[in-house]
């Protein structure tokens, strides 16, 4: 499972700014197998693409807006091909779709790129897809419907099923053989029940990864959105703690 465990580099997204090539130096040293995209932070696509494949990691997939899945497809499958893999995921629906209608929309769009290309077309949710109602089921549900038709995958973050009062476990199993990445994060164990560090809040997360080995997961992508500390520092501790619950896993 170590060979699965990859960083979303939304993390680290002030760093990568800073110096992306360091950001990925330091990941690989510290034993991350890949790492997931969002954004090149000026980069040259294939230039980020080389320097990830000289590390010896992988591209576990790439946030990409929707408005680029679907006004810039071309180019998105071909950034796709360079960074070696096939997963493409819409990380949020924009504010302005947040309603039943756009909702619609949005599944239409989607669907249209997974069906027109041989890109893996996920969704990342959030807590807000709880708040609209579509055809009588929550609008995560509506987007991410597991039948034979619909070609959207799941890639759920567990911290904001939480955050949206579900049981981490007990929604993922929906998306069996469904869901190639998963997101990790953790819940503050406090009032402001903000993202944290793997291991260090309320997410049972030893039945999760038992759960991924057996429905189809191929990466474990640890994510934190906001940090009290140095983020490299939270990814860090993530890592050890993540490796710890395999290792008793095993």
């Amino acid at each position: 499972m170590r060979d699965k465990l990859a960083v979303q580099l939304f993390t680290l997204r002030d760093a990568c700014q800073e110096d992306f090539f360091k950001v990925l130096e330091e990941l690989a040293d510290m034993g991350w197998a890949g790492v997931q995209l969002a954004g090149y932070h000026g980069h040259d696509p294939e230039e980020l693409a080389g320097k990830i494949r000289k590390l010896g990691m992988k591209t576990a997939g790439m946030h990409v807006s929707l408005d680029r899945i679907t006004e810039e497809t071309e180019a998105v499958v071909k950034e796709a091909e360079l960074f070696g893999t096939r997963d493409v995921i819409c990380p949020a629906v924009p504010v302005e779709l947040r309603n039943e209608e756009g909702y619609r929309q949005v599944k239409k769009a989607l669907q249209s790129v997974a069906n027109k290309t041989n890109l893996r077309i996920s969704y990342h949710n959030h807590a807000f897809e709880f708040e609209t109602i579509v055809d009588g089921q929550e609008a995560l549900s509506y987007l991410l419907d597991p039948s034979e038709n619909n070609p959207i995958l799941a890639e759920i973050d567990v911290h904001w099923i939480m955050k949206a009062g579900q049981d981490p476990l007990s929604y993922i199993d929906t998306y069996r053989n469904r869901m190639p990445i998963i997101h990790l994060k953790d819940v503050s164990d406090d009032e402001e029940r903000m993202t944290a560090e793997i291991g260090t809040g309320l997410i049972d997360f030893p039945p999760i990864l038992s759960w991924g080995e057996e429905s189809g997961v191929e990466w474990y992508v640890v994510e934190q959105d906001r940090c009290r500390r140095n983020p490299m520092d939270s990814v860090r501790t993530s890592f050890e703690n993540i490796n710890r619950m395999i290792a008793e896993l095993a």
